[in-house]
């Protein structure tokens, strides 16, 4: 997949790459040619870098979940970042500079995600967005920081990713600020008794997610009466439900994937029709509403963007959105579009010999959807929250 793009007249620095350590790998190369090479063979070299007159592709990476029981969040991603690229080039960010895109589905377990980042690493990426869960992010970080290639990911929020000088950058608030926003409107909700399932499968994120949640909520004069941790490939959903229904809860919360909390909600509803349902915001994707149907009807969550925005630059981003996709876009739509615009941005304003990272940590902010981007100096950011309902199929902001 390749965009035409403009870059500045200069010397070839695609033949040049600076290690993380700060190595110059050309001159180290170089170095060896000289040593090594005959005459003729070093004066085709110099020719063949005479002729280079334009900066090289900007190669981008995209590691999105694809498959598993992610693939919404993953295909969203990939959607959302697809059209932040339409709208550089259709905007001239980057002049006639070519930028090539690589997509890599991380599969669902880390084996495969760190399998898949190597595949990007080596073919030379210059920085990578994604993946968007917790989990995977954490997975791949090492090989990140190893190699020094910045990585944005458009959703992961676990604490433990958070306040550390690494090469990840997170366009997404952290489990604690989720977290503690779900507690205050609990608290103003009556929601003072609450019955948890929390998926086993990314528990960087929902282990984060619920000690945070725990820890604002308890002080309100909450009380998580049930928590239990489930993985629906191996467990059943009947007995999960009747365990979380026998606690006289004020409702029940579900810190799990948009295709499990239907589950879950189907369930529920076979059973008790009035309970109220609670979900985390990392189920807040446009499959919730089509595979949970009139059980998810009612449903409260949190997100990270406004769905009823207005403003002509959302309001193109989602007419834009349903005309190439053909549904909404989701939270994990924006926050992708969100993290390949600011990479873009960042790549077009990068001066002469800055690195790709001080870049983006110091020519902010860069403009997202709804917010101004600005990260701080461990590459983080804070995000506005909005309080939603799945009213008659759609998620409808409460006032």
């Amino acid at each position: 997949m390749e965009w035409a793009h403009a870059a500045p007249r200069g010397r070839c620095r695609g033949m040049s790459r600076t290690w993380h350590d700060g190595t110059d790998r050309m001159r180290v190369d170089m170095l060896k040619l000289l040593r090594t090479w005959s005459v003729p063979g070093l004066a085709l070299c110099l020719a063949l870098m005479a002729g280079c007159g334009r900066e090289p592709p900007l190669r981008v990476g995209l590691l999105a979940e694809l498959s598993g029981n992610s693939a919404d969040l993953g295909e969203a991603a990939r959607n959302g970042a697809a059209l932040a690229l339409d709208e550089a080039q259709a905007s001239n960010l980057l002049g006639s500079r070519k930028v090539v895109l690589r997509v890599r589905d991380t599969g669902e377990y880390p084996a495969s995600a760190r399998e898949a980042l190597g595949v990007l690493l080596m073919s030379g990426v210059d920085f990578v967005v994604g993946p968007g869960t917790s989990s995977m992010t954490a997975a791949v970080l090492p090989a990140v920081d190893e190699f020094g290639v910045v990585m944005i990911s458009p959703s992961a929020s676990a604490l433990a990713l958070y306040g550390v000088d690494d090469y990840l950058f997170r366009v997404n608030w952290t489990t604690r600020d989720n977290a503690g926003h779900y507690a205050r409107y609990c608290h103003a909700r009556g929601f003072r008794r609450l019955a948890v399932a929390v998926n086993a499968d990314n528990r960087t994120y929902s282990e984060s997610w619920l000690q945070e949640f725990r820890t604002a909520f308890e002080p309100l004069g909450g009380r998580l009466d049930t928590v239990r941790f489930f993985d629906l490939r191996a467990d059943s959903v009947s007995p999960l439900v009747d365990d979380l229904l026998a606690t006289p809860s004020d409702a029940l919360l579900f810190v799990a994937s948009a295709a499990d909390t239907t589950r879950l909600a189907q369930q529920v509803r076979k059973r008790d029709a009035r309970r109220p349902l609670i979900a985390a915001d990392w189920a807040g994707t446009q499959q919730l509403i089509e595979l949970g149907g009139r059980a998810v009807e009612g449903l409260h969550l949190v997100q990270n963007f406004d769905v009823e925005d207005r403003s002509p630059r959302f309001q193109k981003f989602v007419n834009a959105y349903r005309d190439r996709f053909g549904r909404e876009p989701s939270f994990q739509s924006v926050m992708a579009y969100d993290a390949m615009s600011v990479a873009l941005q960042a790549a077009a304003r990068q001066p002469r010999g800055s690195t790709f990272k001080q870049t983006l940590l110091s020519m902010g902010p860069f403009h997202g959807l709804q917010q101004s981007l600005d990260f701080d100096v461990n590459g983080d950011i804070q995000r506005a929250a909005y309080f939603m309902r799945v009213r008659d199929g759609h998620f409808v902001r409460e006032q």
